[in-house]
């Protein structure tokens, strides 16, 4: 597929093999920016022993507020072989991490399915985790079938207008939508093992933007209407202006604690309760501590070695 690459959306069709780019910019080499326990996920991904995360730089989403920039847009990272990914799993795995949580994995899918291959060849027994951004094909998806165990994608938005003016994709909301019913039928709502630990299933997330721009109650219906009221969200109250936000009048501050519980109390008016909200005033008194800086070893303040 890289020499042709069709692997989200935008179908680009640029041989990356040798050397050319699309839409994205990532060309034939892997490239990651941070492999680390992760403290700070929802509680059953991270647990008490963290999620093993790896970031992988590049993205197919271009978000003008993008809390990862440094490694989505400009791209910090360093180059490293599938073998180089699946040793760096297995150091994961020898941590205690309960997971491999792969971060923007989509653009780097046939790297990834290669180092899952040996990896797992070698002893890596963890669930894997695909984390994203949300703008993925339906036909990729499938292709990951008995890959993935657990699916932890983004509705971003429920209108494709919006998508296209604050993230540069096309026609989001559909391939959206699709993707995440396919991840849904591939494995289902969330398994909790007896420690509370997740081992297979999709877990969705809702990043709360101001001025309605998401439109989460839409995105709220069409859950309600197409997975079981067990599918488990994170409603997320942690957007920051970043980036290139402030180019947007409108996206240039944190989204109030009215708008925040709107769509927490629109969720339960759906039946929808199982998953996690955050403590909207705790994060805006906590300095911060979600933001990333890919440039520090210790990306999140809340690091724990």
């Amino acid at each position: 597929m890289l020499t042709h690459c069709t692997l989200c959306p935008h179908r680009c069709g640029a041989d990356r093999s040798s050397g050319k780019k699309g839409f994205c910019g990532a060309g034939s080499d892997a490239v990651i920016s941070a492999v680390m326990p992760h403290h700070g996920e929802e509680p059953p991904i991270s647990g008490t022993g963290g999620s093993g995360t790896i970031f992988f730089s590049y993205c197919n989403m271009r978000c003008s507020y993008c809390q990862n920039y440094q490694i989505s847009q400009d791209h910090e990272g360093f180059k490293i072989t599938a073998e180089g990914i699946a040793e760096k799993m297995l150091s994961l795995q020898e941590c205690g991490v309960h997971n491999i949580n792969f971060v923007s994995p989509t653009i780097w899918l046939p790297h990834i399915v290669e180092a899952v291959h040996s990896a797992r060849q070698s002893g890596l027994g963890l669930p894997l985790i695909y984390n994203t951004g949300g703008y993925e094909d339906p036909g990729v998806i499938k292709m990951l079938e008995g890959i993935i165990d657990i699916y932890m994608p983004d509705m971003r938005y429920s209108s494709p207008q919006m998508a296209r003016k604050y993230s540069s994709v096309k026609d989001y909301v559909r391939y959206n939508r699709e993707s995440i019913k396919e991840m849904y039928r591939q494995v289902g709502d969330l398994e909790l093992d007896s420690e509370g630990i997740a081992r297979k299933g999709l877990l969705i997330r809702l990043l709360v933007l101001p001025e309605d721009i998401a439109g989460i109650k839409d995105t709220l219906d069409f859950i309600s209407s197409n997975f079981s009221n067990k599918v488990y969200l994170s409603i997320m109250a942690q957007y920051h202006p970043s980036y290139r936000a402030l180019d947007f009048p409108e996206l240039s501050r944190r989204v109030s604690t009215e708008e925040y519980q709107d769509v927490i109390e629109y969720a339960h008016t759906k039946g929808l309760e199982y998953g996690w909200s955050q403590d909207h005033e705790g994060l805006v008194s906590e300095k911060d501590r979600f933001i990333p800086d890919f440039k520090n070893k210790e990306v999140f303040r809340y690091y724990k070695k």
